[in-house]
């Protein structure tokens, strides 16, 4: 395939990825920050009810300190959790409710320090009472903020009496009494789509909650129609490449088995996705029942265990399964950003970010040890030659790869024509020439190279 040459200005682009990128990591600290809060404000509320015995008096002074370590970081849950909301597709009602109490709750914890300063209590009497009453208030409203950001995340009957009283579906007790959808396909479902796409929390407005949702679909189309795998987006998103940014499960979660993905796609091209039927009530079924009865554990003996090994080989062998955890620990330790796209096999996004100050020798040894696991790598606006990035020439899984804004010069192209997985390449703002692309034409696996700002000509 042709090398395709993007010289026109992606600058602006590129920095939208950057701020896209930062804004959604940042999003994710979110659960961890929203935590600290929870644990002043409730520290808060012991402390000042064992003040009203004398033996612990001496505490209350310390009121204000926890108050104003709440109030600081209930503000900076509030700013992260702001930014996680723009990443993801949330219920708006539910998301505005949690919000308003996410700020109230920071507003109110603010007010409850200021007033318990000793230079305020002097100027302004304030019942030692209506000090506790409205420290409970706030401790209740924080346990219903709580409560609508669980709801975000898990669904809004995750802490419901729902939970008590729904049935437990029994298993079936032979693979002819399963029932295709409700015992099988709704499970795997549950089990590999519903974190993100249930209750209140529906990326891409997508709900598996139900066949009637699934054929609803979301954004982009229906999930699933009858007889059709290609209009079928559910199928479409399974059996992507895991490195492409529309496959699903995202974010590195566990993907469906070979077993999973053969069962949905002859649920939906030979039973004609439907529900309420029993697989002896289906046609066709000799070659899909092992399959199901290996998922649903009735013949563990007879039929070999079912990994992602076909999967794994279906899209690149040569990644290893596993990494060493503690290289990835070192690599963020010096400042690097670390996504796994995929857990198994270990596929990893690394990103440096521009303007580090970090030298290659800091984090060298780290990053070829990982190298057949890099996927896409980031290095833009770091200040590295030729001579830095000499080690690229490892990276033989890799498939995206920024260079751009470093004083790398042609020399660079033939650390690049050995990786055969490499599809896209930028080299924006280097000091690259015409006969860089002409090297780098002759590997087969790249289809795009960004030039923009370089001395290759546009017809280039």
């Amino acid at each position: 395939m042709p090398v395709e040459c993007l010289s026109y200005c992606t600058g602006k682009i590129n920095a939208r990825m950057i701020v896209g990128d930062i804004t959604t990591f940042a999003g994710h600290l979110h659960p961890l920050i929203v935590h600290l809060p929870i644990g002043f404000i409730l520290l808060a509320g012991i402390i000042n009810t064992l003040s009203y015995f004398d033996r612990y008096a001496n505490l209350r002074p310390a009121l204000p300190v926890i108050l104003f370590v709440g109030f600081i970081s209930a503000v900076l849950a509030c700013i992260f959790g702001y930014l996680l909301s723009l990443s993801g597709s949330y219920n708006q009602s539910t998301l505005s409710h949690h919000r308003f109490s996410g700020i109230m709750l920071a507003a109110i914890a603010g007010l409850l320090c200021f007033i318990s300063l000793e230079r305020v209590k002097r100027e302004i009497l304030i019942p030692k009472k209506l000090f506790s009453v409205s420290l409970l208030a706030l401790i209740v409203l924080m346990s219903y903020s709580g409560h609508q950001g669980a709801s975000l995340t898990h669904g809004s009957d995750y802490l419901t009496m729902n939970i008590l009283l729904k049935e437990v579906r029994k298993k079936p007790t032979s693979i002819q009494s399963a029932m295709i959808y409700e015992d099988v396909v709704a499970s795997i479902l549950a089990n590999k789509c519903a974190q993100c796409h249930q209750g209140s929390k529906q990326k891409g407005d997508l709900s598996v909650e139900s066949l009637q949702t699934l054929h609803k679909g979301g954004k982009t189309g229906a999930a699933v129609v009858a007889g059709q795998l290609q209009r079928s987006e559910l199928y479409k998103r399974i059996t992507l490449d895991p490195a492409h940014r529309d496959f699903m499960p995202a974010d590195g979660k566990p993907p469906l088995s070979s077993t999973e993905v053969a069962i949905i796609k002859w649920w939906i091209e030979q039973a004609g996705a439907v529900e309420g039927k029993t697989i002896a009530q289906l046609k066709n079924t000799t070659v899909i029942q092992p399959k199901i009865g290996a998922y649903l554990g009735f013949n563990k003996d007879n039929e070999s265990k079912d990994t992602d090994t076909h999967f794994i080989q279906a899209v690149n062998p040569d990644i290893p399964l596993t990494v060493d955890s503690g290289l990835i620990g070192k690599l963020r330790a010096s400042g690097l950003m670390v996504r796994m796209m995929l857990k198994r096999p270990v596929m990893l996004d690394i990103t440096l970010p521009a303007r580090s100050g970090l030298k290659m020798a800091d984090f060298k040894r780290e990053l070829l040890a990982l190298s057949k696991n890099i996927i896409w790598l980031n290095l833009s606006a770091n200040n590295f030659s030729d001579a830095d990035l000499a080690i690229l020439k490892s990276f033989s899984n890799l498939e995206k790869l920024r260079i751009d804004k470093n004083p790398v010069t042609d020399r660079i192209s033939n650390d690049l024509i050995t990786l055969k997985h490499l599809e896209a390449v930028n080299l924006n703002q280097t000091q690259i020439t015409g006969d860089a692309l002409t090297t780098l034409k002759k590997n087969p696996a790249i289809k795009r190279v960004y030039t923009w700002g370089t001395a290759v000509k546009q017809v280039e």
